[in-house]
């Protein structure tokens, strides 16, 4: 029986098609499927890469996150879905505690499901997390300055991080781009990697929550290991490869709604 041999252009839609359908892609396997070395694999997929078509990771590559839209374009998107997701992050954070709350549709959701009366400090680089909360008797807010940039609605430059510098946060209210149990958490700005990474280091209980598409992708700059996080809202079809393998790591999963029976999660604190 004859070898298929292929063109670069077919092996890279192939790989793109696995891509899609296996959530990832390793470059070892490839390299074998196409009897090519692992050279021709990898600039196979630092092409796809350059295109804006997936990240690459060590050893091969993963589906880019669906997060890199504007905040003004995401805040459309699925808003029940993060409503749901904003309820339960809101329901994790103890009254009486000083909270980073980043920017992003889900935060602002979970700021819009405190309880009426609920005493917090909000410390936050968002101005529409920001309008949320103001007007809140319960709430101390405490505004992070600087530019703030378009794409995500806040402000990530020197400025900031010299406002956050002596911040020692209970509880940072991540927002996230991607996350995958082994490639972690990923942004789309260096600035905005730079700016999270300092205050992972500093808070002393980091949660996040993310939509189920952005589970197993990647975005260029990364922020922290998966295990950074301390706890993590997921809708209840979250894949369950990545859910277990993130509880793995430490992490405890939280579900928004109903849970698969195949999929422990905790119940609702």
């Amino acid at each position: 029986m004859q070898e298929v041999e292929y063109l670069p252009e077919e092996r890279q839609r192939i790989i793109l098609e696995r891509l899609q359908r296996d959530g990832r892609v390793v470059a070892l396997e490839l390299a074998q499927h196409f009897r090519v070395s692992e050279d021709s694999i990898r600039r196979d997929l630092r092409e796809l890469a350059a295109a804006g078509l997936c990240l690459r990771v060590y050893g091969g590559a993963l589906p880019l996150s669906p997060a890199s839209a504007s905040l003004t374009e995401r805040l459309s998107v699925v808003p029940a879905r993060k409503q749901a997701l904003g309820a339960r992050l809101a329901s994790l954070l103890p009254a009486g505690q000083v909270v980073f709350v980043d920017a992003g549709s889900t935060n602002l959701a979970a700021m819009r499901a405190l309880p009426e009366n609920q005493a917090l400090t909000i410390v936050t680089n968002s101005p529409l997390i920001a309008a949320e909360v103001a007007a809140r008797e319960s709430i101390e807010l405490l505004m992070i300055g600087g530019l703030v940039e378009r794409r995500t609605g806040a402000a990530f430059g020197t400025r900031a991080l010299r406002d956050i510098a002596d911040l020692r946060p209970d509880v940072y209210l991540l927002g996230v781009c991607a996350l995958d149990a082994v490639a972690g958490i990923t942004v789309f700005g260096f600035d905005e990697a730079e700016f999270k990474r300092l205050l992972v280091t500093q808070s002393r209980r980091v949660i996040t929550a993310a939509t189920s598409d952005k589970l197993g992708t990647g975005a260029p700059f990364a922020v922290a290991p998966a295990r950074a996080l301390a706890d993590l809202v997921l809708e209840a079809d979250a894949p369950a490869a990545q859910v277990e393998a993130l509880q793995r790591a430490g992490l405890r999963i939280h579900a928004d709604a109903e849970v698969p029976v195949n999929v422990p999660m905790s119940t609702p604190t």
